[in-house]
């Protein structure tokens, strides 16, 4: 088979969601190495995951490497090409959700072993740490904003080659970045595919005592991301970023 933006977008997401939810079942699963390790190695395991999922993406064929619905938004409307948007969107869909099974069968015997419901749900998809839907909102599309407007300042023709080179490792510090600063609200999903995707897995994996998937509260960490692409892609695009 050969290479493809659809395959490294789906390969990479995968890659991605395995890493990134991965590092939190590790901190709140009950008997991993890493329980109760906190919020700097999870804030820390979702950059690294964001970095390996830059490179795995590109390896597989997808030069752009966007990995998340919201950057595909924001960029079509910064280019004003939307030609990218059915098939990233597509590919990025599909990985979160093969991520988070992966998750799911690489924890296998911890999800019996913890009683705790939504500590299980906090392994497939982001919650508020105060439920308040509006400030949630705000919260996940002011995070959106900070990361698109951080990877145009990344991707920008200013920095030459340095973005080449070390391009990935930069998006690594700015998710790391966003999570410290921005992500004790919501979690900061700042993506459709990290979180809609994975919380469908989660409600429909025969996860013993998982509870409720909180589909009341996942139009949050959809919306509000899409809502901070939209703004971004406008703000690149009236200002040439």
């Amino acid at each position: 088979m050969q290479t493809s933006p659809f395959l490294g977008e789906l390969i990479g997401t995968t890659v991605l969601l395995l890493l990134g939810n991965g590092v939190v079942a590790n901190v709140v699963l009950k008997q991993t190495k890493g329980e109760s390790s906190g919020w700097i190695v999870i804030t820390a395991g979702w950059a690294f995951a964001v970095a390996m999922g830059v490179f795995v993406a590109k390896a597989f064929g997808s030069v752009d490497a966007h990995l998340n619905p919201a950057v595909t938004v924001a960029f079509a409307i910064a280019t004003n090409d939307y030609s990218h948007m059915v098939p990233y969107i597509t590919a990025q869909l599909i990985g979160g959700f093969l991520g988070a099974i992966l998750v799911w069968l690489h924890y296998f015997p911890h999800w019996a072993a913890t009683p705790n419901p939504a500590a299980k749900l906090a392994c497939f998809a982001t919650g508020p740490a105060i439920r308040n839907k509006g400030a949630n909102f705000l919260s996940e599309m002011l995070a959106t904003l900070v990361l698109i407007l951080g990877l145009a300042g990344i991707s920008s023709k200013h920095l030459g080659e340095l973005a080449i080179g070390v391009g990935p490792y930069l998006v690594g510090i700015l998710v790391w970045s966003i999570g410290l600063s921005l992500g004790g609200t919501t979690g900061y999903s700042m993506s459709p595919a990290r979180d809609f995707s994975p919380r469908l897995a989660h409600a429909i994996l025969p996860i013993p005592g998982k509870g409720s998937s909180d589909w009341d509260y996942a139009w949050v960490p959809v919306m509000g991301p899409l809502a901070g692409a939209v703004l971004g892609g406008l703000l690149i695009r009236w200002f040439t970023l």
